[in-house]
């Protein structure tokens, strides 16, 4: 810690300096496609040297900011910016207050940004766009709950397309191109394979679309994303187990829940009550 300023004119016993906060980390790989890494961090005096990385960058700062040099530029990273730095680019970053700074970061492989939009995101790493914000934010919410990668795979896939977007310089679109069938095929797919579950990618492969128009058309003709229909879906035939007397850990696994904490979750979110106490109430005859 820096010696004050101006000393006390009278030395008087005190305390100790307060050791600076230690960093604290968690990084994972997730089960979702084109995800190399997911990095949360607090720093309050760690620098990064200049190095690379053979991903792209996705990063927001949750408090403090983050200042750093990209391409012989420095830049800076308050709270409400997306930052996003390209593969094989050299880069820095340091804290930018004495208060230091916590991040989360997504390390995207070339599957979701093409090296032909290296030079764009060179030229603007800092993206001030309060909804590619949120998005990202809610990719990180759906990454550290086991049994949510379907969702965060349907986020991602619309955090890529407004990336995009903002690299090439365009607009976000006004409309968007209705297409019913595609979305009604979606719909049978995910019907067939509630338990099991399907990726964005498999659907995508198999429908031949590509995931990003998967996601728009089935939200335009239903009013719902694909991963929250599927999880409808998943608490309604829990529903009926669950009245048939099954335990909730054994309708968790039957209906393709990750645990019963992960079925927990969504029925209480989707009925209002846990599994648990829905069963005691088909129990009493309610």
């Amino acid at each position: 810690m820096p010696a004050p300023a101006s000393p006390p004119p009278e030395p008087a016993p005190a305390a100790a300096a307060p050791a600076a906060s230690p960093a604290r980390v968690s990084a994972w790989r997730p089960s979702v496609p084109g995800v190399v890494e997911v990095f949360h961090a607090r720093f309050t005096e760690y620098a990064y040297p200049m190095h690379v990385h053979d991903a792209w960058t996705l990063l927001i700062v949750d408090s403090g900011a983050v200042r750093y040099d990209l391409d012989r530029h420095e830049h800076g990273t308050p709270d409400d910016t997306v930052t996003l730095l390209p593969p094989h680019v050299p880069h820095n970053g340091e804290p930018a207050t004495a208060e230091g700074f916590r991040k989360r970061v997504l390390y995207l492989d070339s599957s979701r940004l093409g090296d032909d939009l290296i030079g764009a995101a060179v030229d603007r790493p800092d993206l001030r766009d309060p909804l590619l914000r949120r998005r990202v934010g809610q990719v990180h919410a759906a990454l550290v709950r086991p049994g949510d990668e379907l969702e965060a795979e349907s986020r991602l896939t619309l955090v890529g397309e407004r990336l995009r977007e903002h690299l090439r310089s365009l607009e976000p679109a006004a409309s968007r191109r209705v297409d019913p069938v595609l979305a009604r095929r979606l719909r049978e797919l995910l019907d067939e394979r509630v338990a099991d579950g399907v990726t964005l990618a498999e659907a995508g492969a198999e429908l031949s679309a590509h995931p990003a128009h998967l996601v728009r058309a089935f939200s335009t003709a239903y009013g719902i994303p694909p991963h929250q229909y599927l999880m409808s879906r998943r608490v309604g035939r829990a529903r009926g187990l669950l009245l048939q007397g099954w335990p909730p850990s054994a309708v968790a696994a039957a209906v393709g829940f990750y645990d019963q904490a992960h079925l927990t979750r969504h029925f209480r979110r989707l009925v209002g009550v846990t599994p648990g106490r829905y069963r005691a109430t088909g129990a009493a005859g309610g």
